[in-house]
């Protein structure tokens, strides 16, 4: 059977679906969906009686099949006596179709199973099969997209070339350090290396249990192209998928043990993707590792088994467990030394190990200048040289990133009180740097005799 557009050429509806750049072809029938004819029939009842009358175009839209699709499910459905039509103008999509009173007995039976009632899911096999097509190895890294996605940012030369290198591997990536020395928002900054983008799906289908992945809090979709679109206006792509930029997830202290398999919704019996499957094709950041309520070598050893394997194993909350792609770059970060979190068996399977340490004085002067630019407070070489020389120096404090934002923007904050202009003078400085360190009950008290006001 063949269908002609408007511009008069022929479709052969038996062609195999073929995929429309980043995003899967449009299936033609039920079969080509890959999910179960019952199960569809149970989506789209339970949409009726969500939703009440609906009209053909309203129905394809919701639940992002095509109308094609819908036709046999629509047939059943009256054949069943489970819908009606309730008015019709002549057009197929102008149709308009309501639940009987068995249709809204099933559909209660039906939410009592689940309730989910969005877009059709896509079934896992094609699920894995889109990920391993849009993996993240096939990224390429080059040093003037990292001079791009760090320009501006004072970061040395031979750790921006780390990070160029350890995206390109596409394995997990352990960032340590101090804490203050800009771990994290190196690490943040990586989303600017990720190029490309891919197809996230609304939901997936393991054994009739929807399990959600789009998470508009996580996927940035991006506006299809024109060539995306037929000439009648149809969909020339599957609509289940949603083309989206490369996704990032962070977490950090919050991580549990839990929070990294399935989270079933106990009242609406489906289920929420955890955050690596929702980083899937992406980037996965773990700040503060070794600060979460759960013991880190229990978080790390749940890691072993994806970073080696490229896979992960989620269970339902039946027992039934499955094999889902782990195709993430993750990016450890923390202020513990290496060995003092994890064994030698977790640490080879962590392509790289970034070390990011102290600043050198002339990276922390620019940094300084660059956040006077920021924050409008006149950049003074005697205040920066006052800095490093009468506190860095002598009370041996390192050059960490974070300080020249803390102190001036304490400056600033002590400026605007005043009701002053914010200056780098010795006494603002003074002033903010013994706000900003925590100094023990001795010093203080020693403090308060020289400066006369102990009573």
């Amino acid at each position: 059977m063949t269908t002609t557009t408007k511009t008069g050429q022929q479709a052969d509806d038996t062609a195999p679906v073929q995929s429309v750049g980043p995003l899967p072809g449009q299936p033609r029938t039920v079969g080509d969906t890959g999910l179960n004819f019952l199960f569809l029939i149970e989506l789209l009842t339970k949409t009726l009686f969500l939703r009440g009358q609906l009209r053909l175009f309203e129905i394809a839209d919701h639940l992002k099949i095509s109308i094609g699709v819908l036709e046999p499910l629509l047939t059943f459905l009256r054949t069943e006596r489970l819908c009606e039509v309730s008015r019709s103008s002549g057009i197929d999509t102008s149709t308009a179709y309501t639940l009987t009173d068995l249709g809204r007995l099933r559909a209660e039976d039906f939410l009592q199973k689940s309730q989910y009632a969005g877009p059709a899911p896509v079934s896992l096999e094609t699920y894995v099969q889109q990920v391993q097509r849009q993996s993240i190895a096939n990224m390429q890294v080059t040093h003037p997209e990292l001079a791009k996605a760090f320009k501006g940012i004072v970061v040395k030369e031979s750790i921006l070339k780390q990070f160029g290198a350890a995206m390109n591997s596409g394995r997990a990536i352990f960032v340590y350090g101090p804490a203050g020395s800009g771990k994290s928002y190196i690490s943040e900054h990586l989303v600017g290396l990720l190029t490309g983008d891919v197809a996230i799906p609304y939901a997936i289908v393991v054994d009739d249990a929807v399990i959600q992945v789009f998470d508009p809090l996580v996927h940035i979709p991006v506006t299809q192209t024109e060539a995306n679109i037929c000439l009648d206006g149809r969909r020339s792509c599957d609509a289940r998928w949603v083309l989206c930029r490369r996704p990032v997830v962070s977490t950090g202290g919050e991580l549990t043990l839990p929070m990294l398999d399935l989270d079933f919704d106990t009242s609406a019996r489906f289920y929420q993707a955890p955050p690596q499957v929702k980083a899937n094709n992406g980037l996965l950041i773990i700040d503060d590792l070794g600060r979460q309520m759960t013991p880190v070598l229990a978080l790390l050893n749940r890691w072993i088994v994806p970073l080696d394997r490229r896979v992960d194993y989620l269970a339902l909350h039946n027992g039934k467990k499955f094999m889902v792609p782990f195709d993430v770059i993750v990016v450890f970060s923390t202020n513990m030394p290496p060995r003092e979190l994890a064994d030698e068996a977790f640490l080879r399977r962590l392509g790289y190990k970034i070390y990011i340490g102290p600043l050198d004085e002339q990276d922390y002067r620019e940094i300084a200048r660059q956040v006077c630019a920021e924050l409008e407070v006149p950049f003074s070489e005697a205040g920066i040289n006052h800095l490093l020389h009468e506190h860095h120096y002598k009370e041996g404090k390192p050059l960490f990133a974070c300080l020249p934002r803390d102190i001036i923007g304490q400056v600033k904050d002590i400026a605007r009180y005043d009701g002053q202009p914010p200056e780098m003078s010795p006494e603002l400085l003074d002033w903010a740097w013994s706000n900003y360190f925590a100094r023990d009950y001795e010093d203080i008290k020693n403090l308060n005799y020289r400066q006369g006001e102990v009573r």
